[in-house]
């Protein structure tokens, strides 16, 4: 039997792994520019986005083959956990630990569109 929902959790989780393998380079290229601070920025920013994306495919691809509404309600729930949990850290990252904001950005932006070229790659 075909579970689609399996199908698209095992994406997911693949598109997460090449996210986190995207944001090591920028890290890299930001510890070269800019220091060790900036690399951890970097990183931060990424890591938050694959945390955020694991939160999500665990929320709204967690409960198997469901009616619509409450597949729909999982994917609400995980959509605004992802970015409950990217906001969290991103605080965290500027506010206690006093990050550089433009390497956390980019580590941010890196990692997002990693995950969403895999995917569109994915689907072709």
């Amino acid at each position: 039997m075909h579970d689609p929902v399996a199908a698209g959790r095992h994406t997911a989780l693949r598109a997460i792994g090449f996210q986190a393998v995207v944001v090591l380079p920028v890290a890299a290229a930001a510890w070269l520019l800019q220091g060790p601070r900036a690399a951890l920025a970097a990183a931060t920013g990424g890591a938050a986005l694959v945390l955020g994306h694991l939160v999500a495919t665990a929320l709204a691809l967690g409960g198997g083959i469901q009616p619509a509404r409450a597949a729909f309600a999982r994917l609400l729930l995980g959509i605004a956990g992802k970015w409950l949990v990217v906001a969290a850290v991103v605080v965290v990252a500027s506010g206690a630990w006093r990050l550089p904001p433009l390497p956390l950005l980019a580590g941010l932006v890196a990692g997002l569109l990693a995950y969403y070229l895999f995917l569109y790659r994915n689907e072709r």
